[in-house]
């Protein structure tokens, strides 16, 4: 297969559907690559174009991408690769919904950002935001930012398959 025939979707697809060929497309892109900006660079296209094939509010998604841990500064995420306008280049642990997720290991599924206490707002659109960390041991190394110009964007099903995917992207990358 082509390359970038992993990024087609079918018409009509379910979300559970679109996620399950986001994470057998991963796979089969990551076999034999382990530099993480590869990866994440194919992922974040993948992403970006299953919410594009989703129906709503799936399809208000208006960034989807990654922030890494920053080599050069204690507890602080950089932007890594994405899909969608210029975002926010830095993010302390602790700060924000990425940054809370950094700080706390754990995946913020969070329905209206105006309503989350510190909320950086790279986008004005964004209206919910899901992100989910990526752990290589017990050291967060990155994290899955995704933000949808809608509330409630996001559901139980995203943070399932995100959670799966952030799984693959520790195992699948050397950080």
């Amino acid at each position: 297969m082509v390359h970038a025939d992993a990024s087609n979707f079918a018409e009509g697809i379910t979300k559970d559907d679109a996620y399950e060929q986001v994470l057998l497309q991963a796979e089969g892109l990551f076999y034999g690559q382990r530099n993480w900006v590869c990866n994440l660079s194919n992922a974040a296209s993948l992403l970006w174009h299953a919410y594009k094939s989703l129906a709503a509010p799936s399809s208000e998604v208006n960034w989807a991408g990654f922030y890494v841990l920053d080599p050069t500064a204690s507890e602080q995420l950089i932007l890594g690769p994405f899909q969608g306008k210029v975002a926010c280049q830095t993010i302390k642990f602790g700060k924000g919904v990425c940054g809370t997720a950094a700080a706390t290991k754990t995946t913020q599924l969070v329905e209206d950002v105006e309503k989350f206490p510190g909320h950086i707002a790279c986008d004005s659109e964004s209206q919910s935001e899901i992100v989910v960390p990526i752990l290589s041991g017990d050291k967060v190394v990155a994290i899955i930012d995704v933000d949808c110009a809608v509330l409630n964007g996001f559901d139980e099903t995203d943070k399932k398959h995100l959670e799966r995917l952030a799984d693959l992207l520790s195992k699948s990358c050397d950080w």
